[in-house]
């Protein structure tokens, strides 16, 4: 599974960024991993330089192999809350969607 990181202007994508970003997105997806290709990290400040409560925005698209694509978004006070949540909620999302693939379709 590859994983991409696209930040915007006001947070830094840099590598150390990225290595947070796999190990959460890793840690949280566990064993469903390995039936994706790509995940797509999107991380925005939303209120930019201002700041407030809940402005780090992180939506994130899967790419399961042989389905169509799924996304979700979640947003909190810090990158790597608005990171779990958004991991949290793909795993619900991919877990329901291999369920009711692998119900139809058994191997």
């Amino acid at each position: 599974m590859q994983i991409q990181l696209n930040t915007d202007r006001n947070i830094h994508g840099d590598d150390r960024m990225a290595e947070i970003a796999r190990g959460i997105v890793t840690a949280g997806l566990g064993s469903l991993a390995g039936r994706l290709t790509r995940v797509e990290v999107h991380l925005q400040d939303v209120n930019g330089h201002k700041g407030g409560p809940d402005d780090i925005r992180c939506a994130m698209e899967a790419r399961p192999e042989g389905l169509q694509p799924l996304s979700v978004t979640e947003t909190a006070a810090s990158v790597e809350a608005a990171l779990k949540g958004a991991t949290a909620k793909l795993r619900r999302v991919l877990e329901s969607t291999f369920g009711k693939h692998d119900t139809r379709h058994p191997h």
